[in-house]
């Protein structure tokens, strides 16, 4: 990427094509909740479905979605201090620092204008750079899924980590 920028904004429906890629992708689903028929208009209807509680970014560079973060704020009265956070970068560009810079984004929103007290996600247990990522940003595993996905005729395992925002 050699000193271009990546550009950090909110999703627009017209992302769905790129998002919809990236989630199919090889590189990219095995580490996420995606299959491979996953249909474009899908992906079309979850954006233009985004309410008030759901915040989503995309990572633009030299004109395509080259990653994404969710950030979903839980709408129960008594646990709206909380949301759940769902990330991922394009194969071709990861270990790049386009997650770290999503994440980062991801997580101002929910510090200083959300004002979170907790972010939340899934993480399998072999996915050791993401996890990597999320220690180095204060995320601390809470708990292990047994058996949380299929992945390649095999059930995994997840972690649930979380971040405790500013008290």
């Amino acid at each position: 990427m050699a000193g271009e920028a990546v550009k950090i904004r909110a999703v627009k429906t017209e992302d769905a094509p790129d998002i919809n890629r990236i989630r199919t992708m090889s590189g990219v689903r095995e580490n996420i909740i995606s299959i491979t028929s996953e249909r474009i208009v899908d992906t079309e209807k979850y954006i233009r479905e985004l309410t008030a509680n759901d915040h989503m970014l995309v990572a633009e560079f030299d004109g395509a979605v080259v990653g994404c973060v969710s950030l979903h704020v839980q709408s129960m009265p008594r646990a709206r201090h909380s949301a759940s956070l769902g990330i991922m970068v394009d194969a071709d560009y990861q270990r790049q620092g386009i997650g770290g810079t999503l994440m980062a984004a991801a997580l101002d929103l929910a510090d200083n204008w959300l004002m979170l007290k907790r972010v939340e996600l899934d993480v399998f247990v072999d996915n050791e750079h993401a996890i990597s990522l999320y220690r180095s940003l204060g995320f601390v595993v809470e708990g292990t899924k047994k058996y949380a996905a299929a992945r390649d005729g095999e059930y995994v395992d997840c972690y649930l980590m979380a971040r405790y925002g500013k008290l």
